[in-house]
């Protein structure tokens, strides 16, 4: 390394620590109950689970087309289709407020096939469907597609002959991309009303190489068990919408201006919450504006972090009317936010 080059590296730490050094606030993450994407009625206890994704009469060829332009294996779409299904019914057969979940085989719907969403289901053929299955609502998985794209190359590779000398030697490349469709819609009966309809895509890459083309091929033939693989997945996630979910979420809070608040931060650090908010309590009255505003902003960090919602708003308006800490406009938003999330989480319970 050049000595121009170490005195650059040296001053950019130098330059890092500074900034770190000045920086006002710390981040901090904690996890935080959400409600579910899609909200499932109660009095919904049999479930039924239809594949509408086979192509109808009228699409049949143009889907055949389709599948040889796509580089598709034989029935790759229906068998992805049927494990995609199995993975929904696996995840909302653990659902402990469905008595339920029945895969219905006979339903005999089809759709226009290519990725593409079929108009929804008239509500009198849901009514017949959970008339006959004796179910409340109907999981429908709406269009199943896969497509294909090959891409093949020829490189030279080195390698030594018996005596020892090297030589180049073709070596062919085979990469397949998949593209991966669904799209799904919950029908509930009861109130005549279409709860979900919702797309997944997801891409998957699957690679071989040979001494030939056929070789390279064959070196690929995970492929369709990834695209089986991938197709529960996503029905077994999806059957996770009606479900509430964790997620992270991060803050910044104030660990500048005082001793306090500095020794306060190590406490956070240390992941001592509450003795770090006996310290930011006590600054809640400094004589210092800017340094109370921090304080009561800080306040209402701890009573998030405890659940206490209602008491963090109180603080973070304080911060702002009385102090005029920025910072907390957005925050009382988040807060707020927060709130009626609970609100429709205890409703969902």
């Amino acid at each position: 390394m050049s000595k121009l080059t170490n005195k650059t590296s040296i001053s950019l730490l130098a330059l890092a620590l500074i900034l770190s050094s000045c920086a006002t606030t710390n981040k901090m993450t904690m996890g935080v109950l959400e409600p579910a994407p899609v909200y499932m009625p109660k009095d919904i206890h049999n479930i039924g689970i239809i594949d509408r994704s086979l192509p109808s009469d009228e699409n049949t060829e143009l889907d055949k087309l389709d599948k040889v332009l796509s580089a598709e294996g034989k029935n790759l779409d229906k068998e992805g289709a049927h494990r995609a299904i199995l993975g929904l019914s696996d995840k909302l057969g653990k659902n402990q407020n469905f008595n339920e979940v029945k895969i219905i085989e006979n339903a005999n719907l089809r759709s226009p096939g290519s990725g593409v969403f079929p108009a929804s289901l008239s509500w009198e053929t849901v009514q017949q469907i959970c008339d006959e299955n004796d179910v409340d609502a109907l999981y429908v998985l709406s269009y199943y597609d896969t497509d294909s794209k090959v891409d093949y190359k020829i490189v030279q590779k080195k390698i030594k002959n018996p005596l020892g000398i090297e030589i180049s030697v073709p070596e062919h490349h085979a990469t397949i991309f998949t593209h991966l469709k669904t799209g799904w819609r919950v029908y509930d009966v009861k109130d005549k009303l279409i709860l979900d309809e919702y797309n997944v895509n997801q891409n998957i890459t699957s690679t071989g190489k040979g001494i030939n083309p056929v070789k390279a091929l064959g070196a690929v033939a995970g492929r369709k068990e990834a695209v089986l693989e991938n197709s529960n997945t996503i029905g077994y996630n999806y059957g996770a919408r009606i479900l509430p979910r964790s997620v992270r979420v991060s803050r910044d809070y104030f660990i500048k201006g005082t001793d306090k608040l500095e020794t306060a931060n190590r406490r956070a650090i240390a992941g001592q919450w509450d003795s770090a908010a006996e310290l930011w309590n006590e600054e809640v009255s400094n004589s210092d504006n800017k340094i109370a505003g921090r304080a009561c902003y800080n306040m209402a960090i701890i009573n998030e972090i405890n659940g206490n919602l209602d008491e963090a708003i109180e603080w973070a308006q304080k911060a702002y009317t009385d102090y005029e800490i920025k910072e907390a406009i957005s925050y009382i938003k988040i807060l707020r936010y927060r709130k009626e999330n609970n609100r429709l989480l205890a409703s969902q319970n």
